[in-house]
């Protein structure tokens, strides 16, 4: 791939992580970064080579960009937009990392700049934020969705494929519209319904904290993700309103009828909600994208000890399997393992199952 000018404005979690894997797999593309201010996380950035250059203003040195990220919340994507049309090249790709895209869309169009902008949307994130918490794996074997409109050239997408392919990410193309009511239902109505159970938690919760004592289970694996910023999640749900609110109508229906079906004893339908709801569960892909190899996993019981990780590690490493991914679930309700290991084929598998098998432990193969 040709040498690139990448422009971030906003380089956080999202945009340092971005550069970093494009960085590691091309030191050909040079990196200039828009900072408010000052920050010692950027220095350290360009001490790193991440970073080619930071400015402080946003100005003509952008007008040599081939690709802009636009990596702040919609509100601001949207300001700053504003700000890049008078500096961008006229051939250069602007592009975003929200998590909605009907709003920019409309207003890349209203400014005229419909056929330069491309949104864009890695789906993977952390609980931590800032360019100091950034790496280079942050979206290997991610979702990266693609929002192009009919108004861009297929040869502008294709180059933005390129060079997010590079982070690992796996590229999928969607329309804004369908982006937007695939993540209200996947995502945006599982945060609401995660902060919703937190706080019937903490408003039933008595002066000694006995909820929270006992929360450390299922119930903090399955609100995880209302541990997230405030300031983010309002701007999401206001920006993807239309969608929300009528997912949220049929989540309230579904809710209705098992609260009628337990007040009228039909222990049937409770039955048959979690029956299919769990073959609908089960078969979903472990891996962030359904475009990629299946996954071959075992999982294992062990004692929770130190070292119970490394030993587990070491009976398979030193047997010359390869293990592709290893953790905890953190779920000691888990029935089928605390363990998961994820090996490189279904023979690797197999052989560490019966390996484990021999070796006394507890293995469940899915």
């Amino acid at each position: 791939m040709k040498r690139l000018n990448l422009g971030f404005i906003g380089f956080g979690l999202i945009g340092g992580s971005i550069a970093r894997a494009i960085k590691r797999e091309s030191a050909g593309f040079n990196i200039l970064v828009y900072s408010r201010r000052k920050n010692p996380a950027l220095d350290k950035g360009v001490k790193e080579g991440v970073i080619d250059r930071i400015v402080y203003e946003i100005d003509d040195s952008f007008s040599e960009c081939d690709i802009i990220f636009l990596c702040a919340p919609v509100e601001k994507n949207i300001e700053f937009m504003k700000m890049v049309k008078g500096v961008m090249k006229r051939d250069c790709i602007l592009t975003d990392v929200g998590s909605v895209k009907g709003r920019i869309v409309k207003e890349a169009d209203r400014m005229g700049l419909s056929g330069r902008f491309i949104g864009g949307h890695p789906m993977a994130g952390s609980e931590k934020t800032g360019y100091e918490n950034s790496t280079d794996i942050l979206l290997q074997n991610a979702f990266y969705l693609l929002t192009p409109t009919s108004h861009n050239e297929s040869g502008d997408v294709e180059m933005l494929k390129d060079v997010i392919t590079l982070t690992g990410a796996t590229c999928v193309v969607l329309k804004p519209e369908e982006h937007d009511r695939i993540t209200a239902l996947i995502s945006h109505i599982p945060h609401l319904i995660a902060v919703a159970l937190v706080n019937l938690a903490r408003i039933n919760d008595d002066g000694e904290q006995t909820l929270k004592m006992f929360a450390a289970g299922g119930f903090r694996d399955i609100t995880r993700i209302a541990s997230s910023s405030p300031q983010m999640w309002e701007d999401i749900c206001m920006e993807n309103s239309e969608a929300i609110l009528t997912y949220l109508v049929e989540f309230e229906q579904m809710i209705r009828e098992d609260r009628e079906a337990i007040k009228a004893g039909n222990g049937s339908k409770i039955h048959e909600d979690f029956a299919v709801a769990g073959e609908y569960r089960d078969s979903l892909p472990t891996k962030a994208s359904a475009f990629v190899d299946k996954t071959h996993e075992i999982f294992v019981n062990i004692d929770d000890r130190t070292g119970a990780i490394a030993t587990v590690a070491t009976i398979l490493s030193v047997s010359g399997l390869n293990i592709k991914n290893i953790g905890i679930i953190n779920n000691r309700e888990f029935a089928d393992g605390v363990l998961r290991i994820e090996l490189s084929s279904a023979f690797d598998a197999e052989a560490a199952k019966n390996l484990l098998l021999k070796n006394g432990y507890d293995v469940v193969m899915r």
